[in-house]
């Protein structure tokens, strides 16, 4: 524990100098936290497709001792492009002892998937904001693309196509975007969210308040999806059918200032928006 606060302080005062942009390198821990208490990865295969430092992953295996279940319960997989962070993301884990599979490779999860033909119960992720130099020229046919061909300009909704491609029949996503994503209609984008939602994959979205990323001012909300809602489960509890409904969250008023740039959210903030 006193190793993973130094590691975690170490983190911080990396992302606050390194990450320019929403999504880079270190996801803040009011939104893993808050993930992490929406789609409860207590059991099965746990991913993230740029897994930064590993932040999900610990917060996960927190999540399993709070509930006093196995940490054997869940096996965890993740990518990651950069390789000093990938090196971070397996020094994370280490010192916690966790097991994980996680890939390297230069070209990035989304030209170069690691992990192709496996499927994953919950998946988490908080890729990088609007991603103008994704290669997209190079991937305008591809098997993710399933509700639309991604904008050559930015790679939003490459990852979100990227993550539902890779879940279970019955498997949940949290991902952390721009808000710009919520009503872009810049190329494909409006027509590839109209047909996320009339495939009844959108289950939830959150609005969150500004200033919660170290380095950015870039609004951000979040992306719950969901691949069966019709009698899916979370956690132990077996849930109603969902379809044609979408949950909005405007958690923009919650959160405090923790110092003069950053704001995070209370115990209190998170339960009320998991609950």
């Amino acid at each position: 524990d006193f190793l993973g606060r130094i590691y975690e302080f170490f983190l911080a005062e990396f992302a606050g100098k390194e990450g320019k942009r929403g999504g880079d390198f270190y996801t803040p821990p009011s939104i893993v936290k808050t993930l992490i208490e929406m789609i409860e990865p207590v059991h099965g295969r746990v991913y993230d497709p740029c897994c930064g430092t590993g932040g999900f992953f610990v917060q996960s295996e927190k999540l399993i001792e709070a509930h006093r279940g196995k940490i054997g319960d869940i096996a965890i997989y993740g990518q990651e492009r950069n390789n000093t962070t990938w090196k971070l993301a397996k020094m994370n884990l280490a010192i916690r002892g966790i097991d994980a599979d996680i890939r390297w490779n230069a070209e990035g999860t989304l030209q170069n998937d690691a992990l192709p033909d496996l499927r994953f119960d919950y998946i988490l992720a908080n890729p990088p904001f609007n991603v103008k130099d994704w290669s997209g020229e190079l991937l305008r046919d591809n098997v993710r693309w399933k509700y639309g061909i991604p904008p050559v300009k930015n790679a939003n909704f490459a990852w979100i196509q990227h993550i539902i491609h890779h879940l279970t029949p019955n498997g949940f996503a949290g991902v952390v975007l721009a808000n710009g994503s919520m009503a872009s209609n810049t190329d494909t984008e409006g027509t590839i969210r109209k047909a996320l939602i009339e495939s009844n994959l959108v289950d939830c979205m959150v609005a969150l308040p500004g200033q919660l990323f170290f380095g950015t001012q870039i609004p951000a909300c979040l992306w719950i999806f969901a691949k069966n809602r019709t009698n899916g489960k979370s956690g132990t509890a077996k849930l109603r059918d969902r379809r044609e409904e979408v949950l909005f969250i405007d958690a923009r008023s919650l959160g405090h200032m923790v110092s003069r740039t950053q704001c995070a959210f209370s115990d209190e903030d998170i339960r009320k928006i998991a609950n």
